[in-house]
């Protein structure tokens, strides 16, 4: 049985605390609790957590001064704000100070479900050693020479659509959302990469992939999540 994550909840209301600790224990976390800045430093200092689900108003020290100090401590922790500050520039200020996602109140539980998985997913594809050549089917990709041949033929593609391809080949038939194309490719602090942006990424590889773009086979979409390799 694969070992449970930990997660660190940080909130001063203690009825947030509650409710959320008890869903998300239910949902098959180890969950651990606290209500100021320095409960949350110290914990994660002393104990092996995974994420931090942040609130930005603490009585002690500001949300962001705590996610900067976090930061500094791990540069990999995905930490989740979660506030009732809804305006563009309390967003961006949260993401820039290092959050990796920022959740505000009222909220869906499911919502915030939903963003703690991707986030730590997004945590592990780094880590993992991908080979430098990947065969799918017909598809070959080799990132040593950044060449890839499609029935033997050489695709000329651009750099983002080839890191594109290699990132999807490298998890064939896995369904990967827009969040972890974009933290693949541009990097979590890249706050301007929006969906937009990776979908043209997408048309293009299809216009030079498939013999149908408008009805792909190798790059399908993922309706509701993203897009998976079928190779």
């Amino acid at each position: 049985m694969a070992e449970k994550k930990t997660l660190l909840l940080v909130d001063d209301d203690p009825d947030i605390l509650t409710v959320l600790r008890g869903n998300l224990e239910l949902s098959g976390y180890r969950v651990l609790t606290v209500g100021t800045a320095k409960e949350a430093l110290e914990t994660c200092q002393r104990d092996g957590v995974d994420l931090v689900v942040l609130d930005l108003v603490l009585p002690d020290m500001d949300g962001v001064q705590v996610c900067c100090r976090l930061r500094e401590m791990d540069e990999t922790l995905p930490i989740v704000m979660l506030t009732a500050r809804d305006s563009v520039v309390d967003k961006v200020l949260g993401l820039e100070c290092g959050a990796d996602d920022y959740v505000v109140k009222p909220f869906e539980f499911l919502e915030l479900q939903a963003r703690i998985k991707a986030c730590l997913r997004r945590r592990e594809i780094p880590g993992e050693k991908l080979p430098e050549r990947l065969e799918r089917g017909p598809l070959v990709i080799d990132r040593a020479s950044y060449k890839a041949w499609l029935n033997g033929k050489t695709l000329d593609l651009t750099k983002k659509e080839f890191d594109l391809l290699y990132f999807l080949a490298s998890y064939p038939g896995q369904a990967m959302s827009r969040e972890d194309i974009r933290h693949a490719l541009w990097g979590k602090r890249q706050l301007y990469t929006w969906s937009r942006t990776i979908d043209v990424h997408i048309q293009h590889l299809r216009q030079k992939l498939e013999r149908d773009p408008k009805n792909p086979e190798l790059i399908l979409t993922v309706p509701g999540v993203g897009y998976r390799l079928s190779a």
